[in-house]
């Protein structure tokens, strides 16, 4: 199974509105094939392992990282080229949450004799498949919160203009971070005070995500880096983007926070990658939909400056703590995640 997420892992940021998928097929003790799903439309992971094991498929076992599918989609079931191919037995990651699936691609192995085995490495799976999950089961992409803080909790020199906060490991492993990211958000304050480019630099075979940016009254310079064809301008319904638009911005026209995270899932986004400044991400957290953290903290004392979050005080017994916390150094950085949300889940109860 570590084996098949790898395999998931290579097609992260590149299969919405599909899940990253991987399937390994072992015979004895010999792995006779191996895929990935790679983009929506393309075959899913388990018929590249089946036609690069072809006849040595049958009688081997098969290690998939999500439940087979039972429909026919813009593909064929995967359930039923299992069953066709002849394998023995089918390893199962995660239990898959679209309705369309949702138990019945299991079914159609005990239908064919085929035993299965449900929930081997499933927490990996759940977090290789967020977004997705978020997408079919609430509308709208999953949203990490990544941001960089000085020690003593600031992101950012006020009224001046700020270099990095952590190292280029660190950095490094946020280009990796967009490149897994469908989309990467900023608010209009950062816009205007740093021009990001929100673009994936440094990582081999790396995409860039689309750009977000929250601008209610449409006051994004036409010069800023960020603004090219594709870019997402999330804005109010009286704002006017005729010159943005002109530039190719694709306007998202909301009344509220949640319904910009909506919209931006009925755009099949369904990965969200907050790099914005305090105004935005406060008022996403103050609504509770912030799902993940990703915190970086650099051995710097900065003094007077921007913390992370300027929502207003809730005392402690009302923080959000995060849950199943990593920590782990990069660099001289250290880096705190975790989860505010659960990753959504079917469970493999019933009758299955």
């Amino acid at each position: 199974m570590a084996l098949a997420l790898a395999e998931a892992a290579r097609g992260l940021g590149r299969t919405a509105p599909n899940p990253p998928v991987g399937c390994v097929l072992v015979r004895g003790d010999k792995v006779v094939g191996r895929g990935f799903h790679p983009r929506a439309g393309d075959p899913h992971a388990e018929v590249f392992a089946l036609r690069e094991a072809g006849e040595r498929a049958r009688g081997a076992t098969a290690y998939v990282t999500l439940e087979p599918c039972s429909h026919f989609g813009r593909t064929p079931p995967c359930a039923d080229a299992l069953v066709t191919a002849g394998v023995g037995r089918v390893v199962v990651a995660a239990l898959d949450p679209n309705p369309q699936v949702a138990g019945r691609g299991l079914a159609r192995l005990r239908e064919a004799g085929i035993p299965f085995t449900v929930g081997v490495g499933e927490a990996e799976a759940l977090r290789q498949q967020s977004g997705f999950r978020s997408l079919v089961t609430r509308g709208r992409p999953w949203v990490t919160y990544k941001y960089a803080v000085t020690l003593d909790g600031k992101v950012a020199a006020a009224g001046e203009a700020n270099g990095a906060v952590t190292s280029a490991e660190a950095r490094a492993w946020v280009m990796r971070w967009r490149d897994e990211a469908d989309a990467i958000a900023v608010g209009i304050g950062t816009v205007l005070a740093d021009d990001p480019r929100l673009t994936t630099r440094g990582v081999e075979g790396g995409r860039d995500p689309r750009p977000v940016i929250f601008d209610s009254r449409a006051r994004t310079p036409l010069s800023a880096r960020a603004l090219r064809p594709g870019t997402l301008l999330v804005t109010a319904p009286e704002a006017d983007t005729r010159a943005l638009e002109d530039r190719g911005a694709h306007v998202l026209r909301v009344t509220g926070l949640p319904d910009a995270l909506h919209g931006l899932g009925r755009l099949n986004l369904s990965s969200l990658l907050l790099e914005g400044g305090p105004t935005l991400a406060s008022a996403l957290f103050a609504a509770g939909l912030i799902d993940e953290v990703r915190a970086l903290i650099a051995p710097k004392l900065l003094g007077a400056g921007l913390p992370p979050l300027n929502s207003p005080a809730r005392g402690m017994g009302h923080a959000a703590a995060l849950r199943d916390p990593h920590v782990e150094p990069l660099g001289p950085d250290v880096l705190i995640s975790g989860l505010l949300h659960d990753i959504p889940r079917l469970s493999a109860g019933g009758d299955l």
